[in-house]
């Protein structure tokens, strides 16, 4: 079952090698049993890369060791992402990495604790670091009962690094909706899907259908499907952690449900006030925009205001 990483206690080890000890340890599996384990889900390990891992002679970074330390989890029953969260970020070989979505790009837009770092837990220090979006066109309709009911984006990504090979997705749904999406990837293939119930977040895995080498571009493209909620929708946002060379986010609305007013604003942070507001214009095909000439870090959107409706007490 999806479940949220727990609590490390406070002896818990601060570094990989020593949390993998601790973890064979308690599990009491020889080194030879796990990577049979492994083999059967496809990865193939040998016990003397374990050894080196849990002796610190070296850590996994390729790709494939990364996918192992995931399932290694599950094999020794500790919380997910708590051995992935202690590798630290490894620096590409060559230039400085400039453009990449690390867990410092992360914190200068994600509040202290937000939903996001909640359901992503330890892996949230790894939440897309080897990818840089280039370009993102969000396509939001509204519907006659003013929810959010569909989405669809288009990315393009680059890989600041060797071996990426997926998109990590977090969508969170407005209160009082269930967090029950429907994916649907038109270039990608889906991946795993977990619910954080409580944070009414949606985690999901877009696979790239191989690992990425450094520099070598990617197009993914999905449209999401939300249930109907108790409440009208009055805003859409999109959370940037670096620059990126454009960014479209295009409204429509239903026949049945133009808003009164319209605008965009622009927030440094998830808890930070809303800056630069200005009026948009919902056009005759019933749908407005916003496209930044220069998409900087921090939370873009748009928000609107209904008008009353039949059932709204006048007074």
């Amino acid at each position: 079952m999806p479940h949220l990483p727990a609590d490390d206690p406070p002896d818990a080890p601060a570094t990989f090698d020593a949390a993998l000890r601790q973890a064979l340890r308690q599990r009491g599996l020889p080194l030879q049993r796990v990577c049979d384990r492994l083999a059967e889900r496809g990865i193939r390990i040998s016990p003397a890369t374990l050894s080196h891992w849990q002796r610190g002679r070296s850590l996994p970074e390729r790709p494939q060791s990364l996918r192992a330390v995931r399932k290694l989890e599950e094999i020794l029953a500790v919380p997910r992402g708590h051995l992935v969260g202690l590798l630290q970020p490894h620096r590409p070989r060559g230039r400085a990495r400039t453009s990449g979505q690390d867990v410092t790009a992360s914190r200068r837009v994600f509040a202290p604790g937000s939903e996001v770092e909640r359901a992503l837990g330890a892996a949230f220090a790894l939440f897309n670091r080897d990818i840089a979006p280039l370009s993102i066109h969000e396509a939001v309709h509204v519907a006659e009962d003013r929810c959010i009911r569909r989405l669809s984006v288009t990315q393009v990504l680059r890989a600041i690094c060797d071996g990426p090979d997926r998109l990590t997705l977090v969508h969170q749904v407005d209160e009082g909706v269930p967090p029950e999406l429907d994916f649907t990837v038109h270039c990608g293939a889906l991946g795993a899907v977990r619910t954080e119930g409580p944070l009414r977040c949606v985690v999901a895995d877009i696979l790239l259908g191989r690992p990425l080498r450094r520099g070598e571009t990617a197009v993914v493209r999905y449209d999401v499907d939300f249930p109907s909620g108790p409440a009208a929708s009055s805003f859409y946002e999109r959370r940037v952690r670096t620059n990126l060379r454009e960014y479209l986010l295009h409204v429509s609305f239903a026949p049945g449900a133009v808003p009164a007013t319209c605008h965009k604003y622009y927030r440094r942070r998830t808890d930070a006030p809303q800056e630069q507001v200005a009026r948009l214009v919902v056009d005759a095909s019933r749908a407005a925009h916003l496209y930044p000439g220069k998409c900087t870090p921090g939370v873009h959107g748009m928000h609107w205001t209904w008008p009353p409706g039949p059932d709204d007490d006048t007074g």
